[in-house]
């Protein structure tokens, strides 16, 4: 497994030199065309987002998921390929999900990007639109009017500031966290941040035995357990 946090003002191949070497994940990139000093908007133009001219499917992959890491997102390759990863996500300012440090995972189908991918938080989040357990996600964009215009960027600096911003509970995939929001809207803001201290702290990342799993699950009835065991959650086996 693999990290990479990339900077849009860092030259590219001197970034990736300082990783490990004889990877071929690394080799990968670095035969990507692409000079060794750019900004931003000149890499966006080089690769061509707004063009219908890809090449491949393959190609329009890789390229995306370098975008995502030139975005300053923290990407953790799977199996030292680009078709499986997880993304660090922020929960967007000025809202209860603030403060709270996500791990995201994502798959992209052999057909991207002509079919959405699928992602779902690996830690727990509060949100009438995310399911508790799986981690899945109810977002039209991805799931129904995903276009190939859209890029893995799109997902994270647009779709899911804006879903967890604006959730839809008329459209619940937690039916506890809808009919609170609708019921009481402090209450569910009170939860959120609940959970976002509980499941999603960045030291929970920097544990090695981390696997997205979590503690036992927040209750309106929590009666058993101390205060202590709701914190540091379940003992490691």
């Amino acid at each position: 497994m693999h990290i990479f946090t990339l900077s849009r003002t860092q030259p590219f191949h001197k970034t990736i030199k300082k990783k490990k070497k004889n990877n071929q994940l690394i080799s990968r990139l670095l035969a990507l065309p692409l000079s060794c000093e750019f900004d931003y908007a000149l890499f966006n133009w080089k690769i061509g987002f707004n063009s219908t001219k890809m090449s491949s499917p393959s190609k329009r992959r890789d390229m995306d998921v370098m975008k995502l890491m030139m975005s300053d997102y923290t990407v953790e390759t799977i199996n030292d390929g680009l078709s499986e990863f997880n993304v660090e996500f922020h929960g967007p300012k000025e809202s209860p999900y603030e403060g709270g440090v996500w791990k995201v995972h994502v798959e992209l189908p052999d057909a991207y990007p002509y079919k959405s991918p699928s992602i779902g938080f690996l830690n727990k989040i509060f949100h009438p639109n995310v399911d508790e357990l799986s981690g899945s996600i109810c977002l039209d964009v991805i799931n129904q009017s995903w276009s190939p215009m859209f890029d893995l960027s799109n997902i994270f600096e647009v779709f899911l500031p804006q879903l967890l911003l604006y959730p839809n509970p008329a459209d619940p995939l937690n039916g506890d966290a809808a009919s609170l929001m609708l019921k009481d809207q402090q209450q569910y803001e009170q939860k959120v941040k609940e959970y976002c201290e509980r499941y999603a702290k960045r030291e929970k990342f920097e544990n090695p035995s981390f696997d997205g799993s979590t503690d036992e699950e927040i209750s309106d009835n929590e009666s058993t357990g101390s205060a202590n065991d709701d914190i540091l959650g379940a003992a490691d086996p």
